[in-house]
């Protein structure tokens, strides 16, 4: 839950999921549905599935023990090198450091060398001796991550409070080296159309040629272009949305309808229990006001 979001935002749902999960025969035995709703609002739906899986995996294969080796880890679904040091510090005690974005910058600023010409993999075979000098590896590995996060900052780093400025390059340095910035933003203009009728209802399709939210249930929707024809369509509003780093403007068009194309399913406007992502909700929204 926590890659690619944050801990403040994760912390409810994380807590709704193992209230529903206790233990890891229960969330094998689970349907993806079932997964999906609790993790609705998250994003990033593949992680839910992917964690069905591996639930599976890990209990028919592993009698429910987490492997301990990188090479076993990393063939669970959705689990890169990042992911498998990050477990084989945190649930194995194994001397392992998962090197995510504060981590880099944490080892950049002690060089002060620019991240692009750090070879991180190299950089830790090479401190080793110092870098795993106790048994607290489960400990070493979530310090280093909330230490980059709260006090080697990306923006006014906490060089005051730092334990580590005595041996800090960057600390002692006039030309201290520049933050990298991750996130490259995506702007995008899309048309949304949506069939609805009397009921409440909402005509959704799973076949929309997206590169984001693909599998789920949307209604029509086109990226804006010059021969776009919007004619036969009423415009309802603009509004904005964000899915990670994509930034969107929606044309929201709408036309009442009992009769929708082969691919699409009338759903409910205020009463549905199927998982849908918070994209649809955020439509269902905007039409609602139309009845």
């Amino acid at each position: 839950m926590l890659q690619q979001t944050q801990v403040k935002t994760v912390i409810p749902y994380f807590k709704k999921f193992i209230k529903n999960f206790k233990t890891l025969k229960l969330l094998s035995k689970s349907s993806e549905q079932k997964i999906l709703k609790l993790w609705e609002g998250l994003g990033y739906y593949r992680r839910a599935r992917n964690l069905l899986i591996t639930s599976k995996i890990l209990v028919n294969e592993y009698n429910s023990i987490l492997p301990k080796t990188t090479k076993e880890i990393k063939n669970l679904p959705g689990v890169g090198n990042y992911t498998a040091n990050a477990l084989l510090g945190l649930v194995h005690n194994q001397p392992a450091i998962a090197i995510d974005g504060n981590v880099k910058r944490v080892f950049s600023r002690i060089i002060n060398k620019k991240e692009s010409l750090i070879d991180f993999d190299q950089f830790i075979e090479t401190n080793k001796k110092r870098l795993f000098n106790s048994k607290r590896n489960s400990d070493f590995v979530e310090a280093l991550m909330e230490f980059g996060a709260l006090v080697c900052k990306p923006k006014d780093p906490k060089c005051h409070i730092c334990n580590l400025k005595k041996n800090c390059k960057y600390f002692k340095s006039s030309k201290k080296i520049k933050t990298i910035k991750y996130k490259m933003i995506e702007y995008k203009n899309y048309n949304v159309f949506c069939y609805i009728n009397k009921k409440k209802q909402i005509a959704l399709t799973k076949k929309n040629n997206l590169g984001f939210l693909n599998k789920f249930s949307l209604p029509e929707i086109q990226e804006v272009k010059k021969n776009t024809n919007t004619s036969n369509w009423k415009f309802l509003k603009k509004y904005k949305n964000s899915i990670s780093n994509k930034k969107l403007n929606i044309n929201l068009y709408y036309k009442f309808s009992n009769k929708i194309p082969p691919s699409f399913i009338w759903y409910s406007i205020d009463k549905n229990k199927e998982f849908i992502p918070t994209f649809t909700k955020k439509i269902f929204k905007q039409v609602s006001v139309l009845f």
